[in-house]
């Protein structure tokens, strides 16, 4: 399908934005793989093409192998501004944006803090801090679900784990923000990247202070960890160390907060399903599989095309990029019965693709996954009356990659 039959396509819309799932059963149906020539990209959004493209070697991250920054229409790095330069440097060290042999080494580094009987040992720890938020929750009546609940949940879990102190949450999570947008579709792009510079310059000296304490005295934390790690004769250097600390400090809360919100919103927008989870707690995990498929916290993750490929009759080139749209993979009618239908029972619901598939199959799943069985469990059963505030309106971030509710103020009395 050619870019102008895709006049409709625009994922910063507020209808896109309100609502995605439509126009991704339009390209499903109509054009299931498509190249976008403004953005000189392909959208996959089958589940058997997505499956399958994750797991595709050809594709990858480290185009600078094979392409210059100038040749896929960036700026040469030597003509922007340092802060910028810092900020390239310090996300080219991110997991996320590279390819064996250094995505094994890193991925494997921190492994061991995520395994499922690491995270299950955090259950207890998670359980106190969503009990006290939510006990603020209640007394006060009304409350932002966002603001007050799916934020700060994650964020002191995963500063906690790091060994971030969780009072300097705010100050963190702000700086954590402005870098997310980086991987994201946003307006006002100038901004965005002058933000994600100053926040940056800004993390760096915080974390390498951080890091030279638990250099001299460790903790039982995943700082710590890393420290001993470099100490041990591995070649994770410190600033990799500080990237994979932003990372995880990013998406150890982010996707989760989004999981939360949506899900929530979900629930009280069919509150047959919200009054059986209610009713039988033990519905959770696939509840939460379920609501994952349903409303996806990451809409769509991409790939450079390394080599020359043909797949399904199409030619993807070097220097193209391929967009694997989880969201409209987890609405895909061959592999979900009335995809469209939110249910909790769904047995194929952890088929879904919403922590992607192959070699960077999200790390933190066990952890998102725990934390959103607590919430939601301790939510319902905690807040028996708990209901969309008369005076809700429902906005959504104004993003397209990473999906999640701005605010959702919701009410626990009658």
């Amino acid at each position: 399908m050619s870019s102008d039959n895709m006049m409709f396509f625009n994922p910063l819309s507020p209808e896109f934005r309100a609502n995605p799932y439509p126009y991704y059963d339009v390209l499903r149906n109509g054009a299931p793989i498509f190249y976008l020539s403004e953005w000189n990209m392909w959208f996959c959004t089958r589940h058997a093409d997505c499956t399958a493209l994750l797991r595709d070697n050809r594709l990858g991250h480290e185009i600078t192998r094979y392409k210059s920054r100038e040749e896929l229409g960036f700026n040469p790095i030597e003509d922007l501004p340092e802060a910028h330069q810092a900020r390239i440097r310090m996300q080219s060290n991110w997991m996320l944006f590279r390819d064996p042999p250094d995505h094994t080494r890193l991925r494997g580094l921190v492994h061991k803090a995520f395994t499922p009987r690491m995270v299950q040992n955090l259950r207890g720890h998670i359980e106190r801090i969503t009990a006290q938020l939510l006990a603020e929750a209640k007394e006060r009546g009304h409350f932002d679900m966002i603001a007050d609940f799916a934020v700060p949940l994650p964020v002191t879990v995963i500063a906690e784990m790091l060994g971030v102190p969780v009072a300097d949450r705010d100050v963190f999570k702000g700086w954590s923000d402005d870098l997310a947008q980086t991987l994201d579709l946003v307006e006002g792009t100038a901004e965005l990247w002058e933000r994600a510079a100053e926040a940056n310059a800004q993390f760096d000296p915080y974390l390498r202070g951080l890091i030279a304490e638990r250099r001299g005295q460790p903790q039982d934390d995943l700082l710590s960890a890393l420290v001993q790690a470099e100490e041990s004769g591995d070649t994770l250097t410190e600033d990799e160390m500080v990237a994979t600390s932003i990372l995880l400090l990013i998406a150890g809360h982010e996707t989760t907060s989004n999981l939360i919100g949506n899900g929530m919103l979900a629930l009280l927008r069919n509150p047959e399903q919200m009054a059986a989870l209610r009713a039988d707690p033990s519905l959770v995990n696939n509840a939460v599989e379920e609501l994952l498929r349903y409303d996806s916290p990451v809409q769509l993750t991409s790939r450079w095309v390394l080599e020359d490929m043909e797949y399904d009759g199409n030619r993807f080139k070097v220097g193209q990029e391929v967009a694997i749209a989880f969201a409209a993979a987890n609405r895909d009618p061959d592999v979900f019965a009335d995809a469209d239908r939110l249910d909790i029972t769904r047995a194929n619901a952890n088929k879904h693709l919403a922590f992607g598939n192959g070699i960077h199959f999200c790390l933190g799943a066990p952890l998102a996954r725990l934390e959103g069985q607590i919430a939601f469990n301790a939510l319902l059963r905690d807040l028996p009356n708990l209901r969309l505030a008369d005076d809700a309106t429902v906005t959504h971030r104004r993003s397209y990659v990473l999906r999640g509710v701005e605010s959702l103020m919701v009410q626990t009395g009658d």
